[in-house]
């Protein structure tokens, strides 16, 4: 159980912070953008969860638990994989977590139109906070990605794995939260183009 007792510490006044296993690293450190951009992006779903609190009650309980998920992510990265680490002596991301938001997918998913052109991140207010949530889970996920090619063997792959299905699930979401998809605003290639010689 974290038990915190200190909100400052000035720890990290010389622009260095701690990792899961004690080490000290800087604080542009990929690994700590890595953990620090999923921290964000649960930020931007909290936000979320605010925006549909009254008009999509099954959505928000699935981002709020997904929020938990997060703090699960944080803390995998947080702490790198260590060299013979017995399975479950650390709090690793799992497939099964993966998983479940392939459900998530599917379940929502099905009742949507399919698509003919790229979406807009637009229509309704709840859509919008979903779409934010979305483009920064995105952006997470390439740090992620990074870090996972820089230290492959101190990072758990399920984290990225976690991350590209969860874009995916608030993509389908934002979807849902714009009437199903009758309020999507779609993508109209060229709409702004001048054609040449008029």
């Amino acid at each position: 159980m974290v038990k915190l007792t200190r909100i400052y510490t000035r720890a990290g006044d010389d622009g260095r912070t701690m990792l899961g296993t004690g080490a000290r690293v800087p604080k542009d450190d990929l690994r700590v953008e890595a953990y620090g951009t999923v921290d964000e992006a649960n930020a931007f779903l909290g936000s979320a969860v605010l925006a549909c609190r009254k008009t999509l009650p099954e959505v928000t309980e699935a981002l709020q638990s997904i929020q938990h998920d997060l703090f699960d992510v944080g803390a995998d990265l947080c702490t790198p994989v260590q060299p013979n680490e017995e399975p479950g002596s650390r709090l690793r991301i799992i497939p099964d977590q993966t998983a479940a938001l392939e459900r998530l997918i599917d379940e929502h998913n099905a009742g949507l139109s399919p698509l003919t052109s790229f979406v807009l991140p637009g229509g309704t207010a709840e859509s919008c906070a979903l779409h934010l949530a979305r483009t920064v889970i995105r952006r997470a996920e390439r740090i992620v990605a990074a870090l996972c090619q820089a230290e492959p063997d101190a990072t758990n792959p399920e984290t990225l794995r976690y991350l590209n299905r969860l874009s995916d699930l608030l993509f389908v979401l934002a979807r849902v939260a714009n009437d199903r998809g009758d309020s999507d605003v779609l993508w109209q290639p060229g709409k702004n183009r001048t054609p040449p010689g008029t």
